[in-house]
């Protein structure tokens, strides 16, 4: 199956852009950690609401709470994709940094990603 990259792109054949394997893993946590939930019409549950967090006060509260629904998210939106060994949050000022730790089911490559966003 064939992977559509994201965000969308036209490649240098002038064809729609194909993320490899693990490219197309990252990208889809990507879109799960900074989709609004009710942003997407067929599936309003879908995302975390993460960008929202960068102006609550920070504390450990706040870390653990954002921890919780990262690491939920992921799961129901890619647990049969990924497995998550751990997931850290960090809230600076207005940037906001999620490192996430977990496994690729098909290849059990262990991999570690970080995304940020700066409002």
């Amino acid at each position: 199956m064939q992977q559509i990259n994201y965000p969308f792109l036209i490649d240098n054949r002038g064809r729609v852009a194909s993320p490899d394997y693990n490219q197309h893993i990252r990208q889809m946590i990507e879109q799960v950690l900074f989709t609004f939930p009710g942003e997407r019409v067929n599936r309003p549950d879908f995302g975390t609401g993460l960008q929202q967090l960068i102006f609550d006060p920070n504390g450990g509260e706040l870390a653990a709470a954002t921890q919780f629904l990262v690491q939920g998210a992921l799961e129901q939106w890619l647990g049969d994709l990924i497995e998550l060994e751990a997931v850290d949050v960090e809230n600076e000022d207005s940037k906001l940094t999620v490192t996430i730790q977990y496994i690729v089911k098909r290849t059990q490559e262990q991999r570690l990603e970080e995304f940020s966003r700066e409002i």
